[in-house]
């Protein structure tokens, strides 16, 4: 084969390149909003003013603007700008490696497509010896709570066991593929909740509960809502922070 012939069509080129940026951009705005630049209840610098200031065109900035809206970081209000809704914890950058931040919202999002599926089917298809691992990753999680440890290794085993039990090997194949970007989601979320009172931990537990349940009583639907449910929470609470202007 050429070289020639394993070169992206420049579209694609210039879109992955415009979407690196905007992830950069995304991030530079998170940090000015997460070490208190921009307070809760604050206006953003126009795009005008942003785009100059970061030296990037204004597509790009609204690629980032919309993620940080999609992120509930930010509020749009039609003929006044974007304000900040909320200042997440400082911790996100300290847990979170540089650069990584727009990749895990984005694991998120592809593990509650492939998850809710295969929770969907486990219902369906699941053996004694499934639901029997799942309730031993959960004894083990609710030991880490107990002693205050942080559960990573013992919260991958729960879900890789449910895409097992979907009975369907694609699926265990697409998470595994992703299996580094989803431990450090984990690892970021879960230590962020660790810094919580315990509450927190327990409710991210309670979630687990409902997914297992629903596997167990052999309902999809709830199974596959309860997945669905617990990862978008689960996303939602990376960036829960020191207040709100709700």
């Amino acid at each position: 084969m050429k070289s020639s012939d394993t070169k992206l069509p420049q579209s694609d080129s210039l879109l992955l390149r415009d979407t690196t940026l905007a992830d950069r951009v995304y991030e530079q705005l998170l940090s000015m909003i997460v070490q208190g630049e921009i307070g809760v209840g604050e206006k953003l610098p126009t795009e005008h003013a942003l785009s100059e200031r970061m030296n990037v065109s204004r597509p790009i900035l609204r690629q980032a603007l919309k993620q940080l809206r999609a992120d509930d970081v930010i509020v749009s209000r039609q003929g006044s700008g974007s304000f900040v809704k909320r200042r997440p914890d400082e911790e996100v950058l300290d847990f979170a490696p540089v650069g990584s931040i727009a990749d895990i919202q984005r694991t998120f999002e592809f593990r509650a497509a492939i998850e809710g599926e295969a929770a969907y089917l486990a219902a369906k298809r699941s053996a004694d010896a499934d639901i029997g691992q799942m309730r031993a990753a959960l004894a083990e999680l609710d030991r880490c709570i107990k002693e205050n440890e942080l559960g990573v290794d013992a919260d991958e085993v729960f879900h890789a066991a449910i895409c097992r039990a979907s009975d369907n090997h694609y699926f265990a194949s697409a998470r595994s593929s992703m299996k580094s970007n989803i431990l450090t989601g984990m690892n970021l979320t879960r230590n962020l909740s660790l810094m919580k009172p315990r509450v927190r931990l327990e409710t991210v537990q309670q979630e687990h509960r409902e997914i297992l349940n629903a596997i167990e009583a052999g309902d999809a639907v709830a199974a596959r809502a309860a997945m669905r449910r617990h990862i978008e929470n689960a996303r939602t609470r990376v960036f829960e922070g020191a207040g709100s202007s709700d």
